[in-house]
């Protein structure tokens, strides 16, 4: 089997591995790549293999830098079957969804610039139809569940913890005589959840690809984490201020809002306005709601005999953009939780322009940002940031709870690989900017000292 690393490799998106087995094309994940705008456009728009050549897709989970560019691919011809979970299935529909809607209004925005210069317009990536056409090819079944995909490949899933629906990919391949189970981790989530299940282990292991994006760094504790956000919610409050959370709107938002649901029924959280402000939040939000085969028990358990763990008398969930832009008009203290997570796109932004000047305001960021995004920006204290092009000075107070992090750290990393079972002979280190990834390829080293280890470069190609 041959593997080619087509993205995420040593950074963390744009998550893409072409397999060659038994004379088929196998592509794992087709993720979006997300940066400046002209490297963006160049490595998003052309694949570096033909389309229509791919026999079959497979797709960890739902997040855009996973699963972002299979409208592409279904645009320029791929037409086979996408394997995912069916949490997966069902998240990733409306992610593409609006990620068209995303596309179709840069394009637009982008081509008004460019009238102005006397210059053509420019066209989106994909269609909202483009999208829709991703949807009818998923095909998609439960964890431990293994599935004949190709001839000599048998795909199972096993829990990845990380989101609603993501899963380890689990390949076992008869090829020339020789049988190997080749284990992609997907995104690994933290373990003590508290939605989702831990990571299931997997046995017997003889090749493992493996995300790094936090191999060099250690999270903050989960404990303290609830007791952290409510105290900048009251400090807010004595500010007669707003906390502005970007969240990403799968994972984080639900993680956020659960979170303020549990202080809520501990009787902790002061009466306050809190709002989830953005239309694919709302969408995931619901989808939690129906897959409750992905909650650990005490989630579970919340569900069937207490309450709606994402719902409370004083959240209000917002779609229509009309009641978004009332949210300017609040003279009261409020907490806005809003998508994107890295304020790179959404109706975040607007809150941002609004309100980051605003030195009663609090911006919380509870997710993972991306170098060259302008989460990344305001996280690391640059003043002025711009925002829809124009610079806007940060007043805000700028704070940040890691621990809700969906990505295990390096001791979480660690913890997982040791929890794999077999003769594991070669590992592939992705996802991952290269400060988390090349020092986790020497933890890696140290823990399995009879295994090569490689960090792919983007475009290389390693043999099985």
């Amino acid at each position: 089997m041959q593997i080619q690393f087509l993205g995420a490799a040593r950074t963390t998106t744009g998550s893409q591995f072409l397999l060659d087995v038994n004379g088929q094309r196998i592509l794992l994940e087709c993720g979006l790549f997300q940066g400046h705008r002209d490297e963006m456009t160049s490595r998003n728009c052309c694949f570096q293999f033909d389309p229509t050549k791919i026999d079959c897709a497979i797709l960890s989970h739902a997040h855009i830098d996973h699963c972002g560019n299979f409208p592409n691919l279904c645009k320029q011809g791929f037409r086979g079957n996408i394997y995912c979970t069916f949490a997966t299935r069902d998240l990733a529909s409306i992610m593409l969804a609006d990620s068209a809607k995303i596309q179709q209004a840069d394009a637009q925005y982008v081509s008004k610039k460019r009238a102005k210069q006397g210059k053509p317009p420019v066209e989106p990536l994909y269609s909202i139809e483009d999208a829709e056409m991703v949807a009818h090819q998923f095909v998609a079944f439960g964890y431990d569940r293994p599935m004949l995909i190709a001839d000599g490949v048998t795909l199972t899933f096993k829990d990845a913890g990380h989101i609603l629906g993501s899963a380890q990919v689990v390949l076992d391949v008869r090829e020339n005589g020789r049988k190997y189970r080749y284990l992609f981790s997907g995104d690994v989530g933290r373990g003590n959840d508290d939605i989702l299940r831990d990571p299931a282990p997997v046995e017997n292991v003889d090749f493992l690809q493996i995300e790094s994006t936090y191999g060099n760094r250690d999270h903050v504790a989960k404990s303290g984490s609830y007791e952290k956000v409510l105290e900048l919610v009251k400090d807010t409050i004595a500010r007669n201020g707003k906390i502005i959370i970007p969240a990403f709107s799968v994972g984080r938002t639900q993680d956020i809002v659960y979170a303020l649901n549990q202080l809520h029924e501990a009787g902790q959280l002061p009466h306050i306005p809190i709002f989830v402000d953005s239309p694919l939040s709302v969408n995931a939000t619901e989808i939690y709601r129906l897959h409750p085969e992905c909650f650990n028990q005490k989630t579970y358990e919340f569900l069937r005999t207490k309450n709606n763990p994402f719902g409370m008398e004083n959240l209000t969930y917002i779609r229509e953009m009309a009641q978004s832009m009332k949210l300017n008009d609040l003279k009261e203290p409020a907490i806005i939780i809003s998508a994107s997570g890295m304020c790179e796109a959404g109706r975040v932004r607007h809150h941002l322009k609004n309100h980051i000047s605003d030195p009663s305001t609090t911006v919380l960021f509870i997710g993972y940002c991306a170098d060259h995004t302008l989460g990344a920006a305001i996280r690391s204290g640059r003043n002025p940031v711009n925002i829809f092009g124009e610079p806007h000075r940060v007043n805000a107070k700028i704070a940040a709870v890691d621990s809700f992090s969906g990505h295990a750290d390096r001791n979480e990393l660690k913890n997982y690989v040791q929890k794999i079972t077999g003769d594991i002979k070669k590992i592939f280190i992705v996802h991952g900017e290269e400060e988390q990834s090349l020092p986790f390829a020497d933890t890696l080293k140290q823990m399995k000292p009879g295994a090569e280890i490689v960090v792919p470069e983007h475009g290389q190609k390693e043999m099985i």
